[in-house]
């Protein structure tokens, strides 16, 4: 609520009484820092916990996503239960847990502190890799086999996954082959595996050099909300896909 003005006279008693007492001067500064300290400590406190803003800086989740959408992702479905597929989930960098990338980055945690607070994180020279969050769909889970084609198209345990969401596959010569990498292997345990709706141009698994699956530890949450650009408010309902009846063809 606005402070209510104050008339030139009332002013004038103001400063008058505070220079009469500097005491309660000292106790309205300490009681305003408090203030500053608590309320900066729930917001982080809500922050850490619960939910928190995160906005789309690449055309990595295209169209599904825009670039400078604005979402928010909750913390607390998957301290109950793991993530599924079709869900869009916001996870650390790979340069944490990626074993070759991780030994080549800075992973001061002061510093991904400083980075993810408003405002202080766009000083310059304070990002790092390490410190930054992705963004991407869940296509396979704990034990399944997925292979994921030239084009970027996926199949698991050798039946085609029918992904609505994805309308830019990788571009491929006449022998089939393109500047996208494929995968066939195994989810392990308590991993997933997560790609960008935009095939052709995402960052993501397909490309780490220590593997392509995410650990569920890693991920920070999922994004349940957009709340900006104002047209397109409302929930990002996940798209349950699943592997069609028919095998793939050449698996």
């Amino acid at each position: 609520m606005p402070e209510p003005h104050l008339k030139d006279s009332e002013l004038g008693r103001e400063q008058d009484a505070a220079s009469a007492a500097p005491s309660h001067r000292g106790e309205s500064a300490w009681g305003f820092w408090r203030s500053v300290v608590i309320t900066l400590a729930v917001a982080l406190g809500i922050r850490h916990v619960l939910v928190e803003a995160r906005y789309i800086p690449s055309g990595s989740m295209l169209p599904a996503l825009q670039i400078q959408d604005r979402l928010l992702v909750e913390k607390l479905t998957y301290r109950r239960q793991p993530p599924q597929r079709g869900e869009i989930v916001v996870f650390r960098s790979p340069h944490r847990f990626d074993p070759v990338l991780a030994g080549s980055s800075d992973q001061n945690p002061l510093r991904c502190l400083l980075v993810n607070l408003p405002v202080v994180g766009n000083l310059p020279g304070l990002a790092s890799p390490a410190c930054d969050a992705y963004i991407k769909r869940v296509v396979a889970l704990p034990g399944e086999r997925v292979v994921v084609d030239p084009l970027g198209q996926i199949s698991i345990n050798g039946r085609r996954l029918d992904e609505p969401y994805v309308q830019n596959l990788c571009p491929v010569d006449a022998q089939g082959m393109g500047p996208c990498r494929t995968i066939n292997a195994v989810v392990p345990p308590d991993h997933v595996l997560a790609l960008g709706d935009n095939r052709a141009n995402s960052w993501d698994g397909r490309f780490w050099p220590g593997g392509p699956f995410i650990p569920r530890k890693e991920i920070i949450g999922r994004a349940f909300w957009r709340f900006y650009p104002f047209d397109q408010v409302g929930s990002l309902v996940p798209i349950r896909s699943e592997p069609s009846t028919a095998s793939s063809p050449g698996l």
